[in-house]
């Protein structure tokens, strides 16, 4: 596994707490491993946001996800590769949430997509196995496309008895 990337935090005072310090990459990043539910947000041809929830696995510094050919996802993908991926939880007074801004790439290496379908079951079970032919996960008799999205930029939202606001330039 390469060594993980520690880009330098930037605390935006406007929207964090007096004596507040900025989120830590590593913990950005365990919040990125560890979610279960992502969001992507895709621009459609015709400019329309589209904002779906998904499942996705974090490893060699990108966040990874799969789609059908034929979802609106896939179809966005194809004409425009800009997305924000975020996760966190929905209460005001406590958590992390994590935006990552990058592009999605498709993963076409039959080897680099056994490593992340290895990662997706060992983070949700054996109902997530998926097989590996032809440059696509094959799952329940259908195919997806994988991306994986290397940060340009993120940002952390914590909440607590201190908030912060977090960005990181990748």
């Amino acid at each position: 596994m390469a060594e993980e990337k520690e880009p330098e935090p930037e605390l935006d005072a406007r929207h964090s707490s007096a004596g507040a310090a900025p989120t830590t990459w590593h913990d950005a990043r365990e919040q990125l491993a560890g979610a279960e539910i992502y969001w992507l947000s895709t621009v459609r041809p015709d400019g329309r946001p589209h904002v779906t929830p998904l499942i996705g696995v974090w490893f060699d510094d990108a966040l990874h996800f799969c789609t059908g050919v034929d979802e609106r996802k896939a179809r966005n993908l194809a004409h425009n590769h800009r997305v924000a991926l975020t996760t966190g939880n929905n209460a005001l007074e406590e958590g992390l949430d994590v935006v990552l801004e990058g592009k999605a790439a498709r993963v076409r290496s039959d080897k680099q997509l056994r490593r992340i379908a290895e990662a997706y079951e060992a983070k949700y079970g054996s109902a997530r196995h998926f097989d590996v032919r032809d440059q696509v996960f094959v799952g329940d008799g259908h195919e997806a496309l994988v991306y994986q999205v290397e940060p340009t930029a993120a940002f952390a939202y914590a909440r607590g008895t201190v908030y912060s606001q977090t960005r990181w330039v990748f």
